[in-house]
């Protein structure tokens, strides 16, 4: 069994051939299709944090009226 230097460096050589050759193969996303994401990405994360934040108003308004 060997040991050592050699195999672990030529073991990450392999592995980085086949990481370059799995980039080869991606596809990446347009510039437009990256910029419709990323807004509706961000439209939907305000619209949970608009209805999570009523829901927060709301609870803190029952608590305040009916148990403090």
């Amino acid at each position: 069994m060997k040991n050592g230097i050699g195999t672990i460096f030529g073991t990450g050589i392999a592995f980085l051939r086949d990481v370059r050759s799995e980039l080869k193969k991606t596809s990446f996303p347009s510039r437009q299709l990256t910029i419709q994401n990323t807004v509706i990405v961000i439209v939907f994360s305000l619209g949970v944090a608009a209805f999570l934040g009523g829901l927060d108003m709301l609870f803190s308004y029952l608590l305040a009226q009916y148990i403090f």
